[in-house]
């Protein structure tokens, strides 16, 4: 049996979409490394009554851990800690030196930001967070708000619950400490090795990939297969224990076999790939974009250390920043347009040399939503990679609204970049 767990995301601000649930899909990653399979899961807005119904929900599918984040705040809608201490039958108390530690944190954080502090209201928020289940084990807060690990009171089944601020950093700050704690080692303690892998297709459907996993499933017995479709990358996700290995490796044949013009990773991302091809080559590189404003040069130095590949990027909107920034001819602008494969090549060329790059990329294209023509609809884009071999054009007419348009022009970029650098499926 494979060890579960479950994880409820507290907020009605995550509920409703105001704030994106970074904090889900982070724990099933480390319960994942840890050798612990999450089943759900589940968000709910700042209610009592539905806390506690997916306490209830997540402890019916027999999982040995659950996981909460968020509702740990000093405000009267943080009920994470009360709740889960009357479900689990542990009354709360105020831990004085607790409440002494938070404060200290509290008055530290106000001073170095300039609050005024309102005394009452302070004291009264922290004693809040400082009240703790009895028998719980307490996190040392990384904001101002305590975690805790809460086991079932004795005589009591069920999960315990790991109680963690909403946070992310607060809550990734506190991780390790949480796992190293008796009563959630306790609560793992059968866990075992949950191994994860990942291909890449580009360009193949998963109608396709779905009728060649039919053909071979007699074979792959034991293999959790997943399948996602973005923006023309097929990402194939495939979790397993130790002893499904052979039938993950004869998938890893079927799919270099039967994919090989479109299998263009076997685990890193597109951004691993072509960050990972200019650190190696020694390689340098540049952008001009219209259209995109920018995306490009930022996913680019979206990683550590990519200043030491990519020297720089223009952002040319109008004509005439492309004639005077990157001396793109007032005569293939006006003979072809703004929009057209041969400025798209004006663009990399001139970025290749205003930075002394190796490499330039050009983007131009109309991301709508006006703008178009007959023979230059909204979704029209030229993408031009030039480097000391020559240059590679790609036209394209992508689909959807005007941030649709150009982060699908980023990623064909990103993938131009990559068959430019090192091979693979074309872009």
């Amino acid at each position: 049996m494979v060890t579960r767990a479950g994880i409820v995301v507290t907020g009605t601000e995550v509920l409703t979409g105001r704030v994106s649930d970074r904090n889900g899909p982070w724990l099933a990653e480390q319960l994942r490394r840890l050798g612990v399979d999450v089943g759900h899961v589940v968000v709910v807005g700042d209610r009592l009554d539905d806390l506690r119904a997916a306490l209830d929900f997540l402890a019916g599918t027999g999982v040995a851990l659950v996981i909460t984040s968020g509702g740990l705040g000093p405000t009267a809608d943080d009920l994470t800690a009360e709740v889960v201490g009357d479900w689990q039958g542990r009354p709360l108390s105020v831990d004085p030196a607790l409440e002494q530690r938070i404060t200290a944190v509290v008055e530290r954080l106000a001073a170095r930001r300039g609050w005024r502090v309102d005394p009452d209201a302070t004291a009264a928020g922290v004693r809040k967070q400082a009240r703790v289940p009895d028998g719980a084990t307490v996190l040392e807060p990384v904001g101002t708000a305590p975690g805790l690990v809460v086991p079932p009171a004795e005589g009591r089944s069920g999960p315990t619950v790991l109680v963690l601020p909403g946070p992310p950093s607060e809550l990734q700050g506190m991780w390790d400490d949480a796992v190293a704690a008796e009563a959630t080692a306790r609560a793992l303690s059968g866990r075992s090795e949950l191994r994860q892998q990942t291909v890449r297709l580009w360009g193949t459907l998963e109608a396709q990939l779905a009728a060649t996993l039919r053909e071979h499933e007699d074979e792959l017995a034991g293999l959790e297969i997943t399948t996602c479709l973005r923006e023309g990358e097929l990402e194939i996700v495939t979790r397993f224990a130790p002893d499904a290995q052979p039938a993950y490796d004869r998938l890893g044949a079927v799919l270099a076999e039967e994919y090989a013009d479109t299998l263009f990773s076997t685990g890193p991302t597109l951004d691993d790939l072509v960050a990972g091809a200019f650190a190696d080559r020694g390689l340098t590189v540049a952008t001009a974009e219209s259209c995109t404003g920018g995306l490009l040069a930022a996913r680019l130095t979206e990683r550590p250390g990519s200043s030491a590949w990519v020297l720089g990027g223009v952002t040319a909107y109008a004509n005439s920043a492309k004639q005077q920034l990157l001396d793109v001819p007032a005569s293939v602008l006006a003979e072809h347009g703004a929009v057209s494969p041969e400025v798209a090549t004006a663009l990399a060329e001139g970025a290749r040399a205003r930075f002394g790059a190796d490499i330039g990329v050009g983007i131009t294209g109309i991301a709508g939503p006006g703008g178009g023509t007959a023979d230059k609809p909204v979704g029209t884009v030229h993408l031009c990679v030039a480097g000391p071999d020559g240059s590679e054009l790609r036209a394209l007419r992508l689909p959807g609204s005007r941030s649709a348009v150009r982060e699908r022009s980023v990623t064909r970029a990103m993938h131009l970049l990559r068959a430019t650098l090192l091979g693979g499926p074309p872009a």
